[in-house]
């Protein structure tokens, strides 16, 4: 129903799997073992989608996105979306389950994911989680964050005032109502705001006085962790070479539709990584010098979003981290898949 890094100190066991080839499907564990789930995150450009592509051939796995804008139908040039064939050869999960007009925050993703796990082992299957939204795998993790659940008309009513008054207005607002959470963040986190905002007015509490998550839930699965990377200046390249190859793909045709479609409304996919360089694109003559800026912007935003990546998975103990340019792409599965058989 609509509703309106790094510490790379990680030394792994040389010893090779053994039982049995790569491309054979590994046996689920018994019930009185918690179910194993592959986590690869990694920052954007990483090569996240083809490891996660070929480890699910070898095992029977199935893909969960964990990315914040794969939701949304139609954001699929700019968040580098599992193609269509890809999609066909191995299930995927947690993509295009939203229009833009459809609000869909970090609670949904952890109660739907919840039940994909279920459904995926279910058909003895494996769980592959996939993606570089910190937020959304810390909230899968350690609990989705405290708080009283998403209001429609509230929600509205501040993604509204947002773009009439725009962000530094409310996030002054957060710092007279919750100074402690509001220097947390910045007046740049739009989704942030409208979001403790709306805490704020739904409870009648500050946000800081919620309890955090900060250990790990007692659940049905044994999540192994992996954060896989390039060396910062050859990620650097990649990401430029990324930028440019999503232009060369369509990407700003596919936001003049997205446009039409609603994008600004919907304040988090309009401040997506290359949506919100895209849409200031557009509204700008669109001279060569226009597009060259924009492609500067594009490309600084996207080193920006992988460097925060960084920050964030340093903090997440249960990753172990593997640089991809230390191993070729054979020993890098089987390094995951040897930790997903035995579970060190």
């Amino acid at each position: 129903m609509k509703r309106k890094l790094c510490s790379t100190g990680f030394d792994v066991k040389q010893s090779v799997l053994s039982r049995h080839p790569l491309t054979q499907k590994m046996p689920l564990f018994g019930d009185t073992k918690k179910k194993r789930v592959i986590v690869i995150a990694g920052p954007t450009a990483a090569g996240k989608t083809q490891l996660s592509l070929s480890l699910a051939q070898s095992i029977g796995g199935e893909i969960v996105s964990a990315d914040s804008m794969q939701v949304y139908r139609g954001m699929d040039i700019g968040t580098a979306k599992a193609s269509i064939a890809e999609r066909s050869l191995i299930t995927h999960h947690m993509i295009d389950i939203c229009d833009l007009d459809e609000p869909f925050n970090v609670a949904e993703f952890y109660y739907r994911a919840q039940d994909v796990f279920h459904d995926i082992i279910a058909r003895d299957n494996v769980p592959i989680l996939v993606g570089g939204s910190g937020f959304y795998i810390h909230a899968l993790l350690y609990g989705p964050p405290s708080g009283p659940p998403s209001s429609p008309d509230v929600r509205d009513l501040l993604e509204k005032q947002m773009r009439d008054l725009g962000p530094e207005i409310l996030y002054e607002r957060l710092q007279m109502l919750d100074p402690v959470y509001a220097a947390t963040i910045s007046e740049k986190d739009r989704h942030k705001i409208i979001r403790a905002l709306e805490i704020i007015a739904l409870s009648d509490r500050k946000v800081s006085e919620f309890p955090k998550a900060n250990k790990l839930q007692e659940q049905d699965f044994d999540f192994r962790a992996w954060f896989v990377y390039y060396p910062r200046e050859k990620l650097y390249s990649r990401i430029e070479a990324r930028c440019e190859e999503m232009i060369r793909q369509g990407f700003l045709d596919e936001v003049r539709s997205l446009e039409q479609r609603g994008l600004r409304l919907n304040s988090s996919a309009a401040q997506a990584i290359g949506y919100a360089q895209a849409l200031k694109f557009l509204d700008s003559p669109q001279t060569d010098d226009d597009l060259q800026t924009f492609m500067i912007q594009f490309k600084k935003a996207s080193r920006h979003y992988a460097k925060r990546q960084f920050t964030w998975f340093r903090k997440e103990p249960i990753f172990r981290w593997l640089n991809i340019e230390e191993h070729d792409h054979e020993r890098l599965k089987e390094l995951i898949l040897q930790d997903f058989e035995q579970g060190y």
